[in-house]
């Protein structure tokens, strides 16, 4: 039978019905080829922004943390913006390599930059079958461009076009780098969270190693981290964490990198951390650290590298190589923790039943003046009332104790008072032979105290510390420390009436030799010292051995009087434990950039000058010795067990507003202050306030530990050269006598009057007129009667 017309159209027209098909799916791919090709050129070329060139890709730089090392290769401080720290391929653990290729890019040995099969996985599973679980299909080498060329916002086309950014730069990082270098650059780059970049920082981070020391399990913990280092960060979300540390070992299983038996065993190890966490307000040496921030800053001022560009201390991971020992500072640190968080219990309990600042309600006022909050409201214009009502409000604040930090809600007046009430300290610790600075103890607590006690730029009264530059001029000037020395009260009638008086009132009735006035800390007699030797030759002597404070020329400069930095005395005694000689402090040894080339070396200044006789310097040794033995230091003795030579010297300004106390052996000098930051809060008692009781159990404390060290034992017994008999027989003599004779009595004794005496214009003492004597008390009393 025959088809119809009708019928035949429309066979002819089903038979072209699947080549219209065809041609209609040929013409749709050839146009999202085309389309395709067109959009991956136009990434290429630029229209959205320009590709990194070789040249670029060849010298890949990152933001890299500066780091400053003890002078034991101690790491003990960052600057940075991100903390990051670069390592090399062979400083990466295999478990951490092994873990990223198993769970980031299995094939990552066999491709070129792009993966394909992952792509073509992601295209029918992801895009087609809207499967999300199906992974990503980014290789490493993807990530990392991504990682070292962030993405931009091109609106709905940001996807594709950095996901073909990504494709081009990483087929490109690979025709430059060797997989091993890509891998490096990789985990160098990659954040982990916690403002951490690069593998090396998370290790030390998050379990206080080093890359190449890290197991198999903490591998995959920070592994797992890089899918999501928010929420599978272990300190923020432990069991997210642990999940996701099994997930990398099934992985690392399922590939070949462990065996099913090890991936049962580890999976089921409980997630242990060792967080470390070293900011600008923890760890070691905090108050140096910032000191030496400030100093490193000028440098990069002044030094260019080989392009012209300066230098950048939080971007350009310099290695800055320093003088401190890490175990002195964590020393020096102990001690002083331990010492002035007794202290502090007993001046709180010394106050318990009033404010130490009850007689000055100024001294409150004047600190909340000094506030940012109050500063903040004064700069909006409020007034004094209004500024007063706020501050009065509690707010919730997180507040220091020495028993930890405290979250509490107080007003800031009441936050004020607190801290006022905080006794404060800077210890300092030097090699006296180089000036090299050990240990730097700039306060009780760094993220709540910021004020450095340490530096030069940091002065306060310095009491009787500064005594022994008397005495050493007096010596250089030839004068005899067995001479006997009248210690009776004084009265300066060119000075306002100025009567220096001493702690002891039987000290008037005695006289004393040099040894004898440095150990009882005799204020009267350091004076009548200064008036022979001259205010001038004293104050030169002290600029020799490293002070540089402004030192007036009035005779109280004898007794402390002069505002002096804790550098600046610790290392002017130096020159007594080297035998003589001037040091200057030094703190940096080296600066190198990120490859470990040098760029700086700061080398120890071997021109040493001679500031001082070597018989000097062992005579005063000597004389400071008694000090500690027999002295104002003696508790350094008898309280604290401490039985090894050490030579030294108390210091207590007046009412007990500052505690100094300097020790030393020939091979370190140690110094400490105590005092509150505000001069009128103070201890009210001298047995309480004197330096021997708030500032030398911190050096007593310090000694102690470098002694029960095994590595510095031979450093904290070091012991004084023996003197010669010559020095030895020149101050072979006793200490003090009692200044009443007859001769004297008849021809002038103390009880007839206080001494009336001048100082010259040049700084010399001048010869008092003549005492009352026994004759002039007869006359004097016939004279009365006479007069009646």
């Amino acid at each position: 039978m025959k088809k119809t017309k009708r019928q035949k159209r429309s066979n002819k027209k089903q038979n072209k019905t699947p080549k219209r098909l065809i041609k209609i799916g040929l013409l749709a791919i050839g146009t999202i080829a085309a389309s395709f090709l067109f959009f991956y050129f136009s990434v290429k070329l630029g229209v959205f922004g320009k590709l990194p060139e070789r040249a670029t890709l060849q010298k890949i730089e990152n933001n890299t943390a500066t780091e400053i090392y003890s002078a034991d290769s101690v790491l003990i401080g960052k600057f940075y913006i991100q903390e990051r720290t670069h390592a090399r391929y062979d400083e990466l653990s295999k478990h951490v390599i092994d873990a990223l290729v198993a769970t980031e890019d299995a094939r990552f040995f066999e491709h070129e930059g792009i993966d394909y099969r992952s792509l073509t996985r992601v295209f029918f599973k992801t895009f087609l079958m809207l499967d999300r679980s199906s992974g990503g299909g980014s290789t490493i080498s993807q990530q990392l461009a991504k990682n070292l060329f962030p993405r931009k916002d091109h609106g709905w086309l940001s996807i594709p076009v950095s996901k073909v950014k990504e494709a081009i730069i990483a087929n490109r990082l690979e025709s430059i780098y060797s997989k091993e270098e890509i891998l490096t650059l990789y985990l160098n780059t990659v954040p982990f969270g916690d403002n951490v970049y690069g593998i090396e920082m998370a290790a030390r981070r998050f379990f206080n190693k080093k890359t190449k020391n890290l197991n198999l399990q903490e591998a995959a913990v920070l592994i797992g981290m890089l899918k999501a280092n928010y929420s599978y960060n272990p300190r923020l979300y432990p069991e997210n964490s642990f999940t996701r540390r099994n997930v990398v070992l099934g992985q690392m299983a399922k590939y070949g990198y462990i065996t099913e038996a090890a991936y049962d065993s580890l999976s089921n190890l409980p997630l242990k951390l060792n967080y470390t966490k070293i900011t600008h307000n923890t760890g070691i040496a905090t108050y140096f650290r910032e000191y030496l921030r400030k100093e490193l800053e000028k440098w990069c001022d002044n030094h260019s590298k080989p392009d012209g560009s300066g230098y950048n201390i939080y971007t350009d991971g310099l290695k800055i190589y320093t003088t401190i020992d890490s175990r002195l500072q964590k020393y020096a640190e102990e001690a002083m923790k331990k010492h002035m968080s007794d202290l502090q219990a007993v001046f709180n309990k010394h106050w318990s039943n009033t404010a130490s600042w009850s007689s000055n309600k100024e001294i409150v006022l004047q600190a909340l003046k000094n506030t940012s909050r109050y500063k903040n409201l004064k700069d909006k214009g409020h007034s004094e009332k209004e500024i007063m009502k706020a501050l009065q409000e509690p707010v919730p604040m997180k507040i220091y104790q020495w028993q930890g930090e405290q979250e509490v809600k107080m007003s800031p007046v009441d936050s004020v008072k607190h801290y006022l009430t905080f006794l404060q300290t800077g210890v300092l610790a030097m090699e006296p032979a180089s000036g090299n600075i050990k240990a730097w103890v700039g306060g009780i607590n760094y993220e709540f105290f910021k004020y450095d006690h340490v530096n030069k730029n940091t002065k306060r009264q310095v009491g009787s510390t500064f005594k022994p530059l008397v005495y050493a001029a007096a010596l250089e000037k030839g004068m005899n420390p067995c001479r006997y020395i009248s210690g009776e009260k004084l009265t300066y009638t060119n000075l306002a009436d100025w009567s220096p008086g001493n702690a002891d009132e039987e000290e008037y009735d005695m006289k004393y030799t040099f040894k004898g006035a440095l150990a009882k800390s005799v204020n009267t007699v350091t004076v009548r010292v200064l008036e022979e030797v001259g205010i001038a030759e004293t104050i030169s002597l002290a600029q020799k051995a490293g002070i540089e404070s402004e030192l007036p020329e009035v005779p109280s400069i004898a007794l402390g009087t002069a505002n002096i930095s804790l550098m600046e005395m610790v290392t002017a005694y130096c020159a007594f434990a080297n035998g003589g000689f001037a040091v200057k402090p030094r703190y940096l040894t080296a600066i190198a950039d990120n490859s470990g080339k040098v760029l700086d070396r700061f080398k120890t200044d071997l021109s040493r000058e001679r500031i001082m006789m070597k018989e000097t310097a062992m005579i005063m040794n000597a004389m400071l010795q008694e000090v500690v033995n027999a002295g104002t230091a003696g508790s350094y003795r008898w309280k604290y067990h401490m039985t090894h030579e050490l030579a030294g010297k108390t210091g207590t300004t007046q009412s007990n507003t500052d505690g100094w106390f300097i020790g030393y052996n020939p091979e370190m000098v140690v110094g400490a202050w105590v005092g509150a930051d505000n001069p009128a809060i103070r201890f009210r008692t001298t047995s309480l306030g004197s330096g021997a009781s708030t500032a030398m159990p911190i050096v007593a404390k310090y000694f102690h530990k470098m002694q029960s060290d095994p590595k510095f034992r031979k450093q904290g017994y070091a012991s004084f050269p023996e003197i010669p008999d010559y020095i030895a027989r020149s101050i072979d003599c006793g200490t003090e006598k009692e200044d009443k004779v007859f001769m004297e009595w008849l021809f002038g004794n103390k009880k007839g009057g206080e001494k009336k005496t001048t100082f010259d214009d040049k700084g010399n003492g001048k010869d008092a007129p003549k005492k009352k004597n026994i004759f002039d008390k007869i006359g004097g009393i016939f004279k009365k009667k006479k007069d009646k």
